[in-house]
């Protein structure tokens, strides 16, 4: 089972930014695309990015163009480059994995099999 661990969450100020990270032990993330979710308290998980297993990139549009997916396969490693962030970026961010090649990714959350434990992310002066 693969096991996913999600780092860099933290407290930031308005307008601020944080990069979160997503590796896994023992398993290659390359293998599979990776998806970024996030759930404010008392709302839904929804759906912030994801990236193929081949490094295509995609955004859900409400965050288009402040939050950025990427790779490192030399690091194992999924990341996500938050920028300009507001108070109702303030959530739990888990990253998610499922077991698809090629140049897309899901997001929807029913489509991941594997899950971290999530990392608080708070926006806040």
């Amino acid at each position: 089972q693969v096991q996913l661990v999600e780092s860099g969450g933290g407290l930031v100020q308005p307008g601020g930014s944080l990069r979160l990270s997503c590796t896994a032990s023992g398993y290659t993330l390359s293998y599979y695309a990776i998806g970024w979710f996030r759930q404010a308290t008392g709302k839904e998980r929804e759906a912030v990015s994801c990236i193929s297993s081949s490094g295509e990139p995609f955004q859900s549009d409400s965050m288009r163009g402040r939050f950025i997916v990427s790779r490192d396969k030399a690091k194992n490693t999924v990341s996500l480059q938050m920028n300009t962030l507001k108070p109702e970026d303030t959530a739990v961010y888990y990253c998610a994995a499922q077991m698809l090649h090629g140049d897309t990714c899901s997001l929807s959350r029913s489509d991941y099999v594997y899950w971290g434990r999530g990392t608080q992310v708070t926006v806040s002066s």
